[in-house]
């Protein structure tokens, strides 16, 4: 995710579009119990599916600035 819109600095990378998705409920983590853990992922949840599906051309990042 981080590198799609050319982002290279992680924690600016958390605070602008990974922490706004989480909460707007659009990813979800998929071990939320060990949020620090090296084998965490990301998957969109239905709300996300949804955006996507009606925004085609477009990604999550935009809509998260």
């Amino acid at each position: 995710m981080q590198d799609a819109p050319g982002l290279t600095d992680r924690e600016h990378f958390r605070k602008t579009c990974l922490s706004p998705a989480l909460e707007l409920g659009l990813i979800e983590m998929t071990q939320p119990d060990k949020p620090n853990s090296r084998s965490q992922r990301y998957r969109l949840t239905a709300i996300g599916q949804r955006w996507l599906a009606t925004h085609p051309n477009d990604s999550l990042i935009p809509f998260l600035f």
